[in-house]
């Protein structure tokens, strides 16, 4: 299927509404007294994220059958059933699930539609907060806030050459991160360190909330693709840390590399 094409039938304010929909069940359970498992990687998982997980297939499912979905909840696709897809959705249903249990607020749901290794098309939901980001290839990213109308993010150019933010994981934060920073010491006289949970990073670069975010540590293809739409249509780059080429999807190995969103 031609891109044009699957975009024309994939219609954006649906996959918005199934990440409300899934994001209304994670704030359900979000108030009351859960259960945390712990995967084989030692990662947590709640019953968030399943219930998350089955609102988000079957709404993309209702879309479209024909499209296979990769998610962290359903992964065990071999790479040779999945290494000639054209196409896929790659869901993270609920994306910083530490952020969840801390109940900070600092956790989204992400959705993105890949074509060609590249994601076109990326929904990143904040459910505490109501805060959508959207993003779609030939349409621009945009945020919107609780009803209010949505507003087109275009990355501005940096006018303060002597102040950097840096921004980076709440909960991950590195010794290579740290030694980031300390070497953006010596190009500006002022550098401001945030941190965050979450997509909440590509979505801050985007908007300019934040220069720069390294991640210098692992990731998941499911945790960066649908925060790379938003940033690379805004305007931002999002590249691997080690060669300067734009972080590509479905791997034999779904591990990412190294990689910095400006």
């Amino acid at each position: 299927m031609l891109k044009e094409a699957l975009l024309g039938e994939v219609g954006i304010q649906e996959v918005i509404s199934i990440a409300r929909s899934a994001g209304k069940e994670i704030m359900n359970i979000y108030g009351q007294e859960f259960q945390v498992e712990f995967k084989e990687d030692k990662s947590p998982l709640t019953e968030a994220d399943r219930k998350s997980n089955e609102i988000i297939n079957y709404g993309l499912k209702k879309i479209d059958q024909q499209i296979p979905i990769l998610s962290e909840e359903n992964k065990n696709i071999s790479y040779t059933n999945r290494e000639n897809w054209q196409y896929f959705w790659l869901v993270d249903p609920l994306d910083g699930t530490k952020e969840f249990i801390k109940k900070n607020g600092e956790f989204t749901v992400n959705i993105a539609l890949i074509y060609e290794r590249k994601p076109i098309l990326g929904v990143v939901y904040i459910p505490a907060k109501d805060i959508i980001y959207y993003a779609q290839e030939g349409l621009g990213s945009y945020k919107q806030n609780g009803d209010n109308a949505p507003s087109r993010i275009l990355s501005q150019k940096r006018t303060e050459k002597d102040h950097l933010k840096v921004i980076a994981s709440r909960s991950h934060l590195t010794q290579e991160v740290e030694e980031y920073v300390e070497e953006k010491k010596k190009e500006y006289q002022h550098v401001e360190f945030v941190s965050a949970g979450s997509s909440l990073k590509f979505c801050y670069v985007a908007e300019g909330k934040a220069d720069v975010y390294p991640r210098l540590a692992p990731t998941m293809e499911w945790d960066t693709a649908a925060g790379q739409a938003i940033a690379t249509f805004a305007g931002r780059k999002v590249y691997n840390y080690h060669t300067g080429e734009e972080l590509f999807y479905n791997k034999k190995n779904l591990l990412n590399d190294w990689f910095v969103v400006e």
